[in-house]
């Protein structure tokens, strides 16, 4: 596995190393030993996965202390952009995103520590998410921020008029309103 820094502490980019022949591919999407020598301390305890149509946006979504989650996302059909949210009020990237786009041929995957918002929009027909999750999903500790707050001016790369958004995130707060124990 490749595993690449962004400017974001601790936010990952991971290449996994996939082999090919007549028959298909294989590839390791995980190996907690190889995170742990890259000083990766993940223990994932949920996996999640989700599917979407062309223009949907899901997101931005986090959970407060002490159930918030680091993830480490990846597309198993189709093609994302994924956007991860700093709320680590401490950290010099707070308030800040990074955006990475995410396919099932390039097999790439990012990794979210705890203290981030997480969304992505979908660009392909269809998209197939899967994410690892190393807390439990709490409802009562359940938070988001409106992903088209405009003080974040997220390039989500779809028409934003035409975004497919739930009911549930359209009514989020503006990050300056959120809720955030980070």
């Amino acid at each position: 596995m490749k595993i690449t820094e962004t400017k974001f502490k601790g936010l990952l980019i991971i290449e996994p190393q996939v082999f090919t022949d007549q028959r298909g591919y294989f590839m390791e999407t995980f190996n907690m030993e190889v995170f742990r020598k890259a000083g990766i301390v993940f223990n994932p305890v949920q996996d999640n996965e989700s599917k979407s149509v062309r223009g949907v946006i899901r997101g931005l979504h986090y959970q407060l202390r002490p159930f918030e989650q680091a993830k480490l996302i990846r597309v198993v059909e189709g093609k994302i952009l994924d956007v991860a949210l700093d709320l680590r009020r401490e950290s010099k990237t707070f308030g800040k995103w990074y955006s990475i786009e995410l396919d099932a041929e390039s097999k790439k995957q990012l990794f979210i520590p705890r203290g981030f918002a997480h969304g992505f929009s979908v660009l392909s027909e269809t998209a197939i998410v899967q994410y690892k999750c190393d807390n439990y999903y709490n409802p009562s500790y359940e938070r988001g921020i409106l992903p088209i707050d405009p003080a974040l001016g997220i390039d989500w790369n779809i028409d934003i008029k035409e975004a497919i958004i739930s009911e549930k995130d359209k009514n989020l707060p503006y990050l300056r309103n959120a809720d955030n124990n980070f």
